[in-house]
């Protein structure tokens, strides 16, 4: 899997960087099987949301990634601290990847189901 990593309105240093491939880099070992085939691209994103405000929600965090075949899940975050926000969107991406392989080892095994009967 490979991550592509912007940052808007911030600047992205190398300990930021190597934080945001620590933590979703993971989620590429649920992908393994997706990535037969074809390469997956998760594009990353981590924004300041505004500059002049000291208190709420400053930092914002996106994940998209995108499958071969044309399917995509997007997670977006906002938090106070941007390193929360890449957590959370962690956890959701690895929740959504989850329930994909969930439903698809689901239809796999009817569709075997089917053809014996």
């Amino acid at each position: 899997m490979r991550i592509d990593i912007k940052g808007t309105q911030l600047d992205l240093t190398p300990s930021l960087k190597t934080f945001i491939n620590q933590k979703i880099g993971p989620v590429g070992k649920l992908l393994s099987r997706f990535e037969r085939d074809g390469e997956l691209t998760l594009f990353f994103e981590v924004a300041r949301t505004t500059k002049h405000h000291r208190h709420g929600d400053v930092f914002y965090a996106e994940a998209m990634l995108t499958f071969p075949g044309g399917q995509t899940i997007r997670i977006e975050e906002n938090d106070a601290d941007a390193r929360v926000a890449i957590d959370r969107v962690r956890d959701r991406l690895k929740f959504e990847v989850k329930k994909l392989k969930d439903r698809k080892s689901e239809r796999i095994v009817r569709l075997r189901k089917n053809a014996r009967t």
